[in-house]
Order: structure tokens, then C-alpha cells, then sequence
């Protein structure tokens, strides 16, 4: 009798059982799709338009497939990997519940939505992070390679850091660190993951590489727009609840992703005297990157700084010392990758430690637990250095943590896979480009009379030419 006091849409059925809360699922479902158009299409135009001309279509297309790859390995056995029982401290136990209807339908192990909505929304994270990693590869790296990198790495690499970090029997989750959307287990991880294989991997045609103009700066600035708007979804629906939390979470997002730019725009202007379209777009990045861990636990005026630091820190990182450190001079790192997410990531994941509002931790974690989630500025504030202290010392072991796991991994999947097949393209396809490796060209014009060089697209589109009049027409 009591479901008669509440609106019929409101009461509990089979499709909207009592633990359900419709707003916050249909938000954790918004927030997901929003992620997802980061990658697809924000990235998959970002790559292919940032790139010579020659490489637009591999770029385009290393993003696509991990995408899709991605998802299938995720409701395999990565969902659980990342999120299911304990195996051992910093992994779970595989199995297929991700594919079984009474597991998705059922509670998440976190929030008021089924597991569905959970799966889904971890998918597009794992899937941006492989995406992320692909751009510092462009441009080289053998195609076969990459679809067997994209569920190696995922398997053996992401979900350790998801699970060690995200999943509540993680280690680094139990001890306390603070990443509320990704600094440690997305940025990080794909910067290091990313440098790492490139540095296996080999650079790129040293033509390609001392001459690298983009084939089209205003569709690169369309994906830009993208990613920076889905950003939204990106940290705004890891509180898992559509609250005051995610409300400040997005707001602090925006604020230090335009307080980078301009950041990183005034620092080109004033050492090269001219503001850089491409400059302002890695300002924009940094910035939320940098934002990514510490979004919801920090306060506007700490995110206006963040963005202050993440466009100066990244920009120095990048146009001085990569010039300097013989090292950094060897790999080469097409997109940047590792100054843009695990220099930004680093930065982001130390300031989350020192800048942490503790009251704002409490209700991102819903914890009570004073001795964790103190920012070392709030802990010298009132007078609990200790906690400080400790918060800052976790943020720092979970960075050492994602880089070592990273850098092992990745250079152990790298060399697994040059056994079985190379990790480079043939010098003739790293020479002619998309047409060499896949047949087809980014901005050609077929129906001119030319015919494609793939025969199997050949046999697809080939159509008889039209008898012609003799005024020209055809009959």
C-alpha cells in the first residue's frame, strides 16, 4: 500500500527495482556516452587530422580498433580483472559475469545503478587509455602489432592499475590514494605505457619525424572541442551519482582546462612570439589531465592554480628539457604523449596530495576516516602534519607504483609480440603511407576515372563506365 503515495513512474517494478535511482542512472549513462565520444569520434579526428596527410587514415583507424577491441575484451574477462573479487592484492578474478544478464542487471558494487551502467562506464575509460597510448605510436608502428598490443596491454597492464587503485580490495585504494577520475590509472599510466612502447617501437622516417606539418589544423581543433566537452562525463560521473560533488567536479574540470591554455598560449607568445594553434590545443590537454585526479576534492580557486601550473610545468617539460635529456631525445613520442599525460598526470596526482579539501574528500569517498584524504596544505592548516604527510607520501607511491608497472609491462608485452610479428612497418609503407598499408587514402577522389589500388575494394565499387552520345550524355 505504501507504493500508492508515490507517482506510478516512481514505483518499484522489475524494470526499476527499489535500489535503482533512475536520475543518477540515467546520468552515470549520459557521463559514459560522453567519454565514449572523446574517443569516437573526438580522438579518432584528432589523430587523423593532426597527422601528415599520408598517415590520416592508420591514425583514424588505430583508434577506432582499439575502441571496438577494447570493448570485447572488457565484457570478456577485463570488467572482472579490474573489478571482480580478489585474486591477489592488485588483481581480480577473470570470469564471464560481464556477459550474464542476472550479473548486469543486478547492483553495482558502487552506486544506486545496475552493473550494466558500471561495466559500460569502466569501458569507455579503458578504452580512451589504449587510444591515448596510440598517439604516441603514429606514424610507424606495424597495424597487426597494434591489434595484438590493444588486449595484451589491457589484460596485463590496465587492469592492475584499475583494480589496484579504483576497485575497494585494491592496494593503493585501501591505503587511501587519491585519484578521483583517472590521473594515476588513465594519464599516467598511458604517458609511461605510451614513451615505453615507442621507445621498442623505433621512431618514425626521419622525414616524418623533423617535418611533421598536420593535414588539417580546423577538423584537429573539431576532435579538441570534443575531448574537452566530454570531459564533462570524463570526471563528472565518477562520483557515481549525479551530486554537489560532480557538480564542482565538472565546473574545476573547465576552469583549469581554460586556465592552462591561456597558460601555455602566453608562455608561446612570449618565447616565440606567436600564439600556436597546436600549443593552445596540448594547453587545453594538460590542463585536463592535470584537473583529472584531484576534480572533486579541490576547491575553484586550487583548480585556477592547477590549470596556472599544468599549462607552465608541461610546456617547460616538453619545449626545453625534451630538447636537453639526451633520452627524451631518443624516443620518439609522435603525439607527446608522455609530456601531455604522464608529465600533467604526475603533476595532477602531487597536487591532488597537497591540495585536497579534506570535507570535499569526505563526500567524494563517504568516509569518516580523518587520518586519510588530507591534502598536506589542510593538514598544515590544522595542524594535523602527520595525515598531510602521509597523503602526499600515498600520492607518491602510487605514482612510482604506475610508472614501474608500466614501463615492466609494456616493454614485456613489446617484446612478446616482435617474436611473433614486427613492430615496425616495412620501410616501404612507413615511406608511402596509408595507401602502402591499407589501400585506401584519406582525401582522394574516386569516380574521376581513377580505380582503387586494393582489388578487393576495386571488385566492390568497379562500375561500368556509361556508353556516352555524341553530345556527350550519357544513354
Amino acid at each position: 500500500m505504501a507504493y500508492l503515495y508515490l507517482p506510478r513512474n516512481h514505483q518499484p517494478d522489475d524494470s526499476n527495482p527499489q535500489w535503482m535511482n533512475k536520475a543518477d542512472n540515467a546520468w552515470q549513462l549520459t557521463s559514459a556516452t560522453l567519454v565514449g565520444l572523446q574517443s569516437v569520434p573526438g580522438l579518432v579526428i584528432l589523430y587523423g587530422s593532426i597527422v601528415k596527410k599520408k598517415w590520416a587514415l592508420n591514425s583514424a583507424l588505430m583508434a577506432l580498433y582499439a575502441f571496438a577491441a577494447v570493448l570485447v575484451c572488457w565484457v570478456g574477462w577485463g570488467y572482472q580483472l579490474a573489478f571482480g573479487d580478489t585474486l591477489v592484492p592488485f588483481l581480480g578474478k577473470p570470469n564471464i559475469d560481464a556477459l550474464e544478464q542476472k550479473f548486469l542487471m543486478s547492483q553495482a558494487f558502487v552506486g544506486k545503478f545496475p552493473n550494466a551502467s558500471m561495466v559500460y562506464f569502466q569501458f569507455v575509460f579503458a578504452a580512451i587509455t589504449l587510444i591515448l597510448i596510440a598517439g604516441a605510436l603514429l606514424g610507424r608502428m606495424n597495424f597487426i602489432a597494434w591489434m595484438l598490443f590493444v588486449p595484451l596491454w589491457l589484460t596485463f597492464s590496465y587492469t592492475v592499475g584499475a583494480f589496484s587503485i579504483w576497485c575497494p580490495q585494491g592496494w593503493l585504494f585501501r591505503m587511501g590514494v587519491i585519484d578521483y577520475s583517472g590521473g594515476f590509472v588513465i594519464h599516467l599510466s598511458s604517458g609511461v605505457a605510451g614513451f615505453t612502447a615507442a621507445y621498442w617501437v623505433g621512431p618514425r622516417a626521419p622525414r616524418d619525424r623533423e617535418r611533421f606539418p598536420p593535414n588539417n589544423i580546423l577538423l584537429m581543433l573539431a576532435g579538441a572541442g570534443i575531448l574537452w566537452m566530454g570531459w564533462t562525463g570524463f570526471n563528472g560521473g565518477d562520483p557515481y551519482v549525479a551530486s554537489l560533488d560532480a557538480s564542482l567536479a565538472i565546473l574545476n574540470t573547465h576552469v583549469c582546462a581554460a586556465m592552462s591554455l591561456l597558460t601555455w598560449l602566453m608562455l608561446d607568445i612570449l618565447f616565440y612570439e606567436k600564439p600556436s594553434v597546436i600549443g593552445a590545443t596540448q594547453g587545453m590537454i594538460t590542463g585536463l589531465v592535470c584537473i583529472t585526479p584531484a576534480a572533486g576534492v579541490v576547491q575553484g580557486w586550487a583548480a585556477v592554480l592547477m590549470g596556472l601550473m599544468s599549462g607552465s610545468i608541461p610546456w617547460f617539460s616538453m619545449m626545453f628539457l625534451h630538447k636537453k635529456m639526451w633520452f627524451l631525445k631518443q624516443v620518439d613520442d609522435t603525439m607527446a604523449v608522455f609530456h601531455t599525460h604522464a608529465v600533467a598526470g604526475t603533476l595532477g596526482a602531487i597536487l591532488a596530495g597537497v591540495l585536497a579539501n579534506p570535507r570535499l574528500s569526505r563526500i567524494f569517498y563517504m568516509v569518516d576516516d580523518w587520518p586519510k584524504y588530507i591534502g598536506l596544505a589542510y593538514g598544515i592548516q590544522s595542524g594535523k602534519y602527520n595525515a598531510g604527510l602521509r597523503q602526499l607520501g600515498v600520492q607518491l607511491i602510487g605514482i612510482g607504483f604506475v610508472f614501474i608497472w608500466n614501463v615492466v609491462s609494456t616493454s614485456v608485452i613489446c617484446l612478446l609480440i616482435r617474436i611473433v610479428v614486427p613492430l615496425r612497418m616495412t620501410e616501404e609503407e612507413v615511406s608511402e603511407g596509408d595507401n602502402a598499408v591499407h589501400g585506401e587514402e584519406a582525401y582522394a577522389l574516386w569516380g574521376d576515372g581513377e580505380k582503387f589500388d586494393n582489388s578487393k575494394l576495386q571488385l566492390v565499387h568497379e562500375i561500368e563506365e556509361p556508353q556516352l552520345s555524341k553530345s556527350g550524355y550519357g544513354l
